[in-house]
């Protein structure tokens, strides 16, 4: 008998996803997926249809939860007008109750509960309304007179946990980067869609659509899903927080010619270009790029979802000087034990081959 059952809540996002992955690969974990959507693959794990924000369907499926010992909560709702959605109170509310609807039967369902697992992001430094100190840290500088359904979850999560025995971790991680459809912030899809309809239009090298570059970083979505499993298992995580990166720093314009040369370019000029204005409406091209190529990635709504405006945001679109760098410190995780990195222009390569390999994009 598995040794843990792990229960993936938002299993078609780019986190969830990864870590259905990782865990209905391990020979000691039982996996239960909840999603409303059914991911493309499973991956061994027994996908359940349920939506958070039904407090009935959660009650009605909790008897399925029974044995559970940890939860990896990768679930979000994000509002289209992604960005401004961030701050806005239906967004904080909608995350909050999903979370709680989720976790109430949960918790009764399953008294051998051990861990969980919770997402936040740079966002808890405030890197969506003001420059960071640099490097941002753990419990130093985050933004709590800001409005946002991080506040909201951990509150919840802290006082459900008083006199019990499982224990919480907060992974904190920056850009994802990863394989998922119709995700709200992924920038596989969004770039690898722009590549194909040019390479349609006839062109050999790829501009690069963003603004000036800022010294960033980026996190491989499979690396995460590994935290997020040492987290579940490791004593130095219990009841904290941390920021996980891939280890390195990287320039958007400075990767652009290994992201070209992953869709097969070369690179091309800096031409800014709005992905979601400008690409974001585009079905009838894309379909004719799906037909050509026997892609199964559906319509560019289902297969991009909100990443065209994601994409145009952490590429800095629109902006003509260098912003303010976005670096976190990974210290705390190194000092707890988890010191696994990724060279990031070769996480992209990875993710671009991934989606290519499954025919949901061009090949290259």
């Amino acid at each position: 008998m598995p040794a843990k059952k792990i229960l993936i809540a938002g299993a078609t996002g780019l986190v969830g996803y990864a870590a259905m992955k990782h865990f209905a690969t391990a020979t000691d974990c039982e996996v239960i997926a909840v999603s409303r959507r059914r991911p493309g693959e499973t991956h061994g794990a027994r996908w359940l249809e349920l939506d958070l924000s039904d407090a009935a369907a959660c009650l009605r499926l909790a008897p399925e939860f029974a044995g559970v010992t940890h939860l990896v909560y990768a679930a979000l709702y994000e509002r289209p007008g992604l960005v401004a959605g961030w701050r806005e109170e239906e967004q904080i509310r909608i995350n909050e109750l999903m979370l709680k609807n989720l976790f109430g039967p949960l918790e009764r369902a399953a008294p051998g509960l051990r861990h969980v697992a919770l997402l936040q992001g740079t966002k808890a430094y405030g890197a969506h309304v003001r420059p960071l100190a640099i490097p941002a840290r753990e419990n130093r500088s985050e933004m709590h007179d800001q409005p946002n359904f991080y506040w909201n979850q951990e509150r919840y999560l802290r006082e459900a946990q008083q006199g019990k025995a499982w224990a919480w971790s907060i992974l904190r991680p920056v850009l994802i980067v990863g394989d998922s459809v119709g995700s709200a912030m992924n920038v596989i899809p969004a770039l690898g869609v722009y590549a194909a309809l040019q390479r349609r239009a006839g062109r050999t090298e790829l501009d690069y659509p963003g603004g000036m570059g800022r010294p960033a970083q980026a996190v491989d979505a499979d690396l995460l899903a590994r935290c997020i499993a040492w987290s579940g298992n490791a004593a130095a995580a219990r009841n904290e927080i941390f920021n996980v990166t891939n280890g390195d720093v990287f320039v958007w314009p400075n990767v652009w010619p290994a992201i070209a040369d992953a869709l097969g370019f070369a690179a091309g000029d800096h031409v800014p270009l709005a992905l979601d204005r400008e690409i974001r409406p585009r079905e009838a091209e894309w379909a004719e790029v799906c037909a050509a190529h026997g892609l199964r990635s559906g319509t560019l709504k289902d297969f991009v979802g909100l990443s065209f405006e994601y994409a145009d945001y952490t590429m800095g679109y629109g902006r003509d000087r260098p912003g303010p760098a976005v670096i976190v410190s990974t210290i705390k995780l190194m000092q707890a034990g988890f010191t696994e990195v990724m060279d990031t222009e070769a996480m992209f390569r990875k993710c671009f081959a991934e989606m290519q390999a499954k025919r949901l994009l061009p090949p290259p």
